[in-house]
């Protein structure tokens, strides 16, 4: 019997946005500390990437765009019969497309809540339906401290990560009973794809201002893996309804 909390042994793991970034970081870690991983993304090329690198065996991994028209609970379930019932959900995947408010349409808010929001409501009611998860299971959503300050041009980011953590203490509360726990783990800024892009749109001496905003530097995919990890493992069985904030002290100031 595997006395270390932590460990994910013998768990099945579904992690979305796992063709890059944080989502690919979160599922190679998950795999080091024993699950099986189900890396969801939309790229076959990069997902294929992710699973050259994840460690152990029993990984696959589904194309599946939460854009799209698809029944999401139709989907996971029918994946849960062909692989295995989940004991975890991480939803990486998300879009942060800077904008300001004067040059932002309709289209462009409702593109950043349906990939950061409505896809996150939709696995949630997918991941509680009858044999598709085995219990205790834990969900976390990635959020960010976007959701409790702020920068300009992100104001549908910042508002679609309040609503992530709005989601995840309504769920927690009510699939409490079902043996279900709902978190979210909120980041700083992380050296990714997004952050260059960010960068890209903001210029180097505004990206340099926000990295001075972080009084441990700028962090790392793993930094935000190993919280992922925690809040999945039997050592968070306690922990509900809330956000993990993982951002080099950004929030302190």
């Amino acid at each position: 019997m595997n006395t270390n909390p932590f460990s994910l042994h013998e768990k099945t793991i579904l992690v979305t946005g796992a063709s890059s970034g944080i989502g690919r970081q979160v599922a190679i870690w998950l795999s080091k500390q024993g699950a099986r991983i189900i890396a969801v993304g939309r790229d076959t090329q990069r997902l294929d990437e992710t699973l050259s690198q994840l460690q152990g065996d029993g990984h696959c991994a589904e194309i599946f765009d939460f854009l799209s028209t698809d029944d999401t609970s139709a989907w996971m379930k029918k994946l849960v019969q062909a692989t295995s019932p989940l004991d975890g959900l991480v939803h990486a995947a998300g879009v942060q497309l800077p904008l300001p408010i004067r040059a932002m349409g309709l289209e462009h808010w409702e593109k950043i809540f349906a990939t950061n929001v409505t896809s996150g409501f939709s696995l949630i009611k997918a991941f509680r339906q009858k044999g598709v998860c085995r219990t205790p299971a834990s969900i976390v959503m990635l959020s960010s401290v976007m959701a409790q300050v702020a920068q300009p041009a992100l104001i549908g980011y910042c508002a679609s990560k309040g609503a992530v953590e709005s989601m995840v203490r309504a769920a927690s509360l009510e699939l409490a009973r079902e043996g279900i726990r709902v978190n979210a783990v909120a980041p700083g800024v992380v050296k990714t794809e997004m952050a260059q892009k960010l960068e890209g749109l903001v210029g180097e001496d505004s990206m340099a201002a926000i990295e001075r905003k972080h009084p441990l530097g700028l962090g790392e995919p793993l930094d935000v893996a190993y919280a992922v990890n925690y809040l999945l493992s039997p050592a968070a069985r306690w922990v509900t309804g809330t956000s993990l904030v993982v951002d080099g002290g950004y929030l302190a100031e």
